[in-house]
Formats: structure tokens, sequence, C-alpha cells
């Protein structure tokens, strides 16, 4: 369903397993840059009336997941730690055109977000699938759906805004990126990406 070209390798949840109070960490502030990043397109763009809308509402929706992870440390006796560049969000932003038209940088803020989403539902799906703890099985299998819930949205607002044609070029030439990144950054059992 995703598309991704290049999957995880489900030993990933084993190395994850063994430090799961850096993956919930790791996890929130996904879930925290999730919702600044909705309401930076809002901000940025609030002609698209439509992306308003829905990326409000999911904005509102990424905080509860924040403070749905938070409450899952603490019951586990973890505290919040540190927050950590996300190398590989970084470097999809960089993938982004750059002196073009507005519309096509909009565009492709929309499909940045649409492939974090992706891979994220992609992880959490391994997650739900192959952790040994059976709360943090259907933890994970929530946050699967919510994610692949905002990873088709992000992509059909893209086709709402321009050419379908155009965001089916565009959303390739982001998943043969991602691939490539995905096998050129560090590989991490600490991190969601």
């Amino acid at each position: 369903m995703l598309g991704l070209k290049l999957a995880t390798d489900p030993r990933w949840v084993n190395i994850a397993e063994k430090s799961i109070d850096e993956i919930l960490t790791d996890h929130a502030y996904c879930e925290q840059k999730a919702t600044s990043n909705c309401i930076t397109l809002v901000v940025r763009y609030p002609e698209f009336e439509q992306m308003v809308d829905e990326v409000t509402a999911v904005a509102a929706e990424e905080w509860g997941h924040f403070r749905k992870v938070l409450k899952e440390l603490k019951k586990r006796g973890y505290k919040l730690g540190r927050n950590r560049n996300d190398n590989y969000v970084v470097k999809l932003r960089e993938f982004k055109i750059k002196g073009d038209s507005r519309l096509k940088g909009f565009i492709d803020e929309l499909l940045i977000a649409a492939m974090i989403e992706a891979r994220s539902c992609e992880r959490f799906r391994l997650l739900s699938l192959h952790i040994n703890d059976p709360e943090l099985k259907k933890f994970y299998h929530e946050f699967m759906v919510s994610e692949a819930g905002h990873y088709t949205m992000f992509l059909d607002l893209a086709k709402l805004y321009i050419e379908h044609d155009y965001v089916k070029k565009r959303w390739e030439e982001f998943l043969i990126f991602e691939a490539e990144l995905i096998q050129t950054i560090e590989y991490r059992g600490d991190r969601v990406h």
C-alpha cells in the first residue's frame, strides 16, 4: 500500500526493543514535530483552504499522540529524553524543489509529510507485529493505522491542488530518493527514522 521502494529489515525491531525508552522518546518528538509541521503548513499556505481544514485537525491529533507517547513513557518509568536531529527528515527536506513556483514548493511540502508518515507507518507496523510486549503491539498498531491515514491525506491533498500526473511523477522521484537515503543514513535502532 505504501509503495516504499526499500522495506525496513524486520530485525530493526529486535534492536529497537533493546532501547524501547529511546524509541518512545524519539517517537514522542516525531509526534511533536509532526504537530509543528502541520501548524507551519497552515501558517505558510493559508490560501489552500481544504488543506487548512484537514491539516488543522491532524495537528490536534498529532499533539494528542505526543501526549499519549509521553504517558506511555511515564507509565514505564522513563522520562522524556532529549530531542535529537532527525537526519532522515533533514535530508528529505533538502530534496524539496527550490526556486520554482510557490505551488510546487507547497506540493513538495505535502509530499515530504506523506513520505514521513509512510515510513513511520511502516516502522510502526513492524513494531506492532514483532515486538514482544503485547501492550506495545496494540499501542503501535493504533499508531500505524493513524499514520496510514495521514499519509493518504497528504497525497490526496497534493492531487487536489495540482495535476495528478505531476504528483505521480514527483512522488516517484521522492520514493527513489528516499530509498537511496535509507541506504546511506546511519541505521539506528533507537530512532523511528
